[in-house]
């Protein structure tokens, strides 16, 4: 049976807050919450990628300390601009 849009979201959700390390459930949690349901599915099927990732690896990428794989730079970058705003606002 192939997973629905709303199923895949739902899940995708739950694995940005659920990661394994507080830091990257305050980086992708929100991230998630904020993007997911407007992303396309070729970018959710990139996320979904992405969050195969292991966060020690996650976090220097998304921190700039590290560069992340030409795959998924792009998002990466966009991921950690989303937390650096987060981040100021509050």
């Amino acid at each position: 049976m192939t997973e629905t849009a709303e199923a895949r979201v739902k899940r995708l959700s739950m694995r940005s807050w659920r990661r394994g390390t507080k830091e990257m459930d305050l980086i992708l949690g929100p991230y998630a919450d904020a993007h997911l349901a407007s992303m396309s599915v070729e970018k959710l099927e990139l996320y979904d990628k992405l969050l195969e990732e292991n966060d020690q690896d996650l976090l220097p990428w998304v921190l700039g300390q590290n560069p992340a794989p030409d795959y998924i730079s792009d998002f990466i970058r966009e991921i950690g601009n989303f937390a650096r705003k987060r981040l100021a606002r509050a």
